[in-house]
Formats: C-alpha cells, structure tokens, sequence
C-alpha cells in the first residue's frame, strides 16, 4: 500500500463515518448503508485508481437515491 492509496483509504474513512452517524441518527438505511461500504472497502480494493472510482460512487449513492 503506498501513500496515497492510504490517505485515500483515511478520506473515505471519515466520509463514511459521517454517513453512518448521519443515517443512525436520520433512520436512514441508504446512508447508513453507504457509510458502512465506504469504510470497509478500502480492506478489499488496495489499487488507487479503483478506490477512486468505488469511494466515489458509494459518496454520490445517498444523494443519487
């Protein structure tokens, strides 16, 4: 893992942790949902053009449905 594949990693850590406080405290599942997505990805995808494109499409998933 280099450097940036870390901060990247840390980035989508704290939007997701926003997301999930957000949807617990809304009762809303879909940001809950994407929250949780969007932290533990990052275990599973370590090339950094591919948490680009999969971080970014779990951050627009609340605002799209």
């Amino acid at each position: 893992m280099n450097a940036t594949a870390l901060m990247l990693s840390v980035l989508f850590g704290a939007i997701g942790m926003a997301y999930l406080a957000y949807g617990k405290k809304q009762g809303a599942l879909t940001p809950a949902l994407a929250g949780i997505g969007l932290c533990a990805f990052p275990w599973f995808i370590s090339n950094t053009w591919g948490m680009i494109l999969v971080g970014a499409a779990l951050t627009a998933v609340p605002w799209l449905i």
